[in-house]
């Protein structure tokens, strides 16, 4: 039985970790923190999961919360307009089948529960350069799911990957009861504010129950980049409903009796979304291989984190089982890695794209939604499926001669 050790018990880590079990592997967690710490901390992410992802939750049977947790049916676009409270640019959209988003705090310390209950070792540990040693001695694979401290540093930024060196977005995730639902069906609402930043907002289980999650993305300077001087859990909720208030009036209606799911249910931060080479070498010549957000980290603002940790994770299972009885090598690790990357360039692309000011053709593609209802299908439905974005949505003669064939029809 082949021994697989996973730094970091979090969407891609933990998922993989309990797949191997259900194949018959041995597999060791290490991480630095319990399911009740987990469950007792602050927020770890906003986690909207497309049916996709979801899938391969079903597959190991570890989805255990599709009675609970509140569906998101479809995906809302506005733009406010500059000279008055009203919207230049309005649609929405059904999904083909709903996501979802379980607050991480219920979701690790049960996954971990089902981890355990299946026969899988679970260590209290901070993994630092020594850890991932002695753990190379004695597994078969040592993969790094966390990027965080010196054993993020064993993976080097991957330059031609990675066209940005600094935070794009100052972020922010606000987690809130008492919202006013969307009319028609729930959405993750996406609102676009040129040269101030983004907001979107969909429902979620947390710990306390249904919930709904506001998402901030400021572009830096601007006048979203606001947190760093927000020192409560009530300046928090005070400065989210000031930006709705000042920008996005039809989103301050439904916000006027929120108020936070817990004084934990806030976060703020920035990072530059970074993709890093998949094989690290430590100090002995060993090899170790990452995976998620240790390799692939994208700005939130599409949405796309945890569905592709979800897809790694799938992909990774996929290799190590295929591998049979030949060795984890450098090669293998490294194709493993690139057959994960044959998907996730597409998401990485539409991500970054995203993050720029936006070019007269999407503006485009994003008004003519509004009038071309197959159109704002297309673009929800891309959020389960990022290259069906390519390459229409990212060059402007194919856009152009896509537009031209639904205005035909």
């Amino acid at each position: 039985m082949k021994r697989i050790t996973i730094v970091g018990g979090g969407q891609s880590g933990l998922q993989l970790a309990i797949g191997l079990l259900k194949k018959g592997y041995d597999a060791k967690i290490i991480q630095d923190r319990t399911g009740e710490d987990i469950a007792a901390g602050k927020v770890l992410s906003s986690q909207c999961q497309f049916d996709a992802a979801l899938a391969h939750e079903r597959e190991l049977g570890i989805d255990f919360w599709a009675e609970d947790c509140p569906p998101v049916e479809g995906i809302s676009f506005s733009v406010p307009n500059p000279e008055g409270p009203s919207k230049v640019v309005d649609w929405a959209a059904m999904l083909d089948k709903p996501a979802q988003s379980v607050d991480q705090r219920v979701k690790m310390p049960r996954w971990l529960e089902e981890f355990t209950k299946l026969g899988g070792t679970l260590e209290i540990a901070s993994a630092d350069v020594a850890k991932l040693e002695a753990e190379a001695k004695t597994a078969d694979l040592v993969i790094v799911a966390s990027g965080k401290g010196e054993i993020g540093r064993l993976f080097e930024r991957d330059a031609d990957r990675s066209p940005f060196d600094a935070p794009q977005r100052a972020l922010a995730l606000t987690y809130v009861h008492g919202m006013t639902p969307r009319p028609e069906y729930s959405a993750v609402n996406f609102n676009l504010i040129p040269g101030v930043g983004e907001y979107f907002v969909f429902p979620a289980l947390t710990k306390t129950g249904p919930c709904e999650i506001m998402v901030f993305e400021g572009i830096p300077g601007g006048p979203m980049d606001c947190w760093r001087d927000v020192s409560s859990p009530a300046e928090h909720l005070a400065t989210s409903k000031k930006i709705l208030d000042t920008f996005l009036p039809w989103e301050a209606d439904r916000c006027r009796n929120v108020e936070l799911t817990d004084d934990n249910g806030i976060l703020a931060g920035r990072f530059p979304p970074t993709v890093r080479k998949p094989v690290g070498t430590l100090p002995s010549g060993a090899k170790i291989l990452g995976l998620g957000d240790a390799v692939c980290l994208n700005d939130p603002i599409t949405g796309q984190g945890a569905n592709n940790a979800a897809k790694a994770a799938a992909v990774y299972l996929d290799a190590i089982v295929a591998q049979g009885d030949r060795p984890f090598d450098e090669a293998w690790m490294s194709s493993t890695f690139e057959r994960f990357w044959d998907y996730a360039q597409w998401v990485v692309r539409w991500t970054n794209m995203m993050l720029l000011p936006p070019p007269p053709f999407v503006l485009e593609i994003m008004g003519s939604a509004q009038v071309l209802p197959g159109l704002a299908q297309r673009i929800a439905n891309g959020f389960d499926d990022p290259r069906d974005f390519f390459p229409w949505f990212a060059d402007p003669s194919a856009a152009d001669d896509y537009l031209t064939s639904l205005q035909a029809a």
